[in-house]
């Protein structure tokens, strides 16, 4: 008690330190938030990109969905190399083209092929509910792109969303919803997955004018993914591809993985340094209200060490108060940034904005109450080893 009267006598000073901490737990809250939903979709996209090869066609940029196009026959070449153990056609089409009011750093949301040999790959989905695509007309929908359009299994759904400036030859089709997928925190929450058949009719839609009559989309692939037999590397699989799959160029996973890896590091730590600049400031405000505390209370400082009070309990009372406004700041600031992840993760798009973990809120909760504690030790020991007399002498 007799610490929290200490802070309540300095009321307005004691506000504004613990606002310094409360915005800087704030700044790491939602900044913490941001980089973690970042980082699920980096570590997705590892696991998913580093269990297969993506083949695209040689003339494209040469990753996957490229912006070329593959006959559907490379299928049976790429299935007869050597420790290739399945092949799957991949079409990527926008789910909401031309929607330029959506602000997301997730995936926007797609239409793309279902992939019947998904077992092979080390990322797993399950469903929520229903089953798998059996034929045309058919969607199996993520859990973001399913909550925005507030679908479930039985209901139609028109895919691709009409934008209010489509092009007057847009096209939509219908679909039946047979399954929803358990949320992964990565790509498959916004995808809408149809029959092989029904993402060429797409990709049909998508051609330019000038070559939907030249051009037959039910023959084409914008891109394969290859899964090896258990045991092949994956990496050396890719370089025998493309020795012996003319046409086509095969990317090693490890090229994809790294450059996954890399853009998640670099984000990571520009999210961090932001953070913990705002919290720097924060722990100054804290060593500067107890240095003003122990210079206002001297004379006190130097009646209870006349009376018999140790160094220990003078060092324990400031250190204590100064930890109490670093979890006061903490845990307002923890709160108000999980607020705000929720208002604004809920209006920036189907896969979200933050994510808020268990690590990030004992990172935010333990660092408030670290940095408070560890500002208050300088003055602490500052008062501690005060002599009593000439504490007593230097206030009249």
């Amino acid at each position: 008690m007799e610490v929290i009267r200490n802070l309540w006598r300095r009321k307005l000073r004691s506000i504004l330190t613990i606002t310094g901490i409360f915005m800087g737990i704030v700044a790491l809250t939602t900044m913490g938030a941001l980089a973690e939903h970042f980082n699920s979709l980096i570590d997705g996209g590892v696991t998913y990109f580093g269990g297969a090869i993506r083949v695209a066609d040689a003339k494209s940029s040469g990753t996957f969905r490229g912006g070329g196009f593959m006959q559907l026959a490379k299928a049976d070449e790429l299935a007869k190399v050597d420790g290739v153990q399945a092949v799957t056609p991949g079409i990527q089409v926008s789910a909401k083209p031309g929607d330029v009011n959506t602000v997301t750093f997730g995936i926007p949301d797609y239409i793309s092929t279902d992939d019947p040999n998904n077992r092979y790959s080390s990322f797993k989905t399950s469903f929520a509910s229903g089953r798998v695509v059996r034929s045309d007309g058919e969607v199996i929908l993520g859990s973001s792109i399913a909550a925005e359009f507030n679908s479930k299994v039985g209901d139609t759904i028109t895919l691709p969303r009409v934008a209010p400036d489509a092009r007057a030859e847009f096209a939509s089709h219908h679909y039946t919803v047979v399954g929803i997928l358990n949320k992964t925190l990565t790509a498959p929450d916004t995808g809408a997955f149809v029959s092989l058949h029904d993402a060429q009719t797409l990709l049909g839609d998508n051609l330019p004018a000038a070559l939907r009559n030249s051009v037959d989309p039910y023959q084409l692939a914008e891109g394969m993914t290859v899964y090896g037999k258990p045991g092949v590397n994956l990496d050396t699989l890719a370089d025998r591809i493309n020795s012996q799959v003319t046409e086509v160029k095969a990317t090693r996973p490890s090229v994809l993985v790294n450059s996954f890896k890399s853009g998640g590091a670099i984000f990571t730590a520009i999210t961090t340094v932001a953070a913990l600049l705002a919290l720097v400031i924060g722990g100054l405000s804290v060593v500067n209200t107890m240095l003003m505390a122990v210079s206002e209370r001297v004379r006190e400082i130097g009646l209870k060490k006349a009376v018999g009070a140790r160094t220990g309990h003078i060092l324990g009372e400031f250190v204590t108060e100064s930890t109490l406004i670093g979890t006061i700041g903490g845990v307002l600031g923890f709160a108000v940034g999980v607020l705000i992840t929720v208002v604004l993760g809920g209006s920036a798009g189907s896969g979200g904005l933050f994510l808020v973990t268990p690590r990030l809120t004992i990172l935010s909760l333990g660092f408030a109450i670290i940095l408070g504690a560890v500002a208050g030790v300088l003055p602490a020991f500052r008062a501690a080893r005060m002599d009593p007399v000439t504490a007593l002498r230097s206030v009249g």
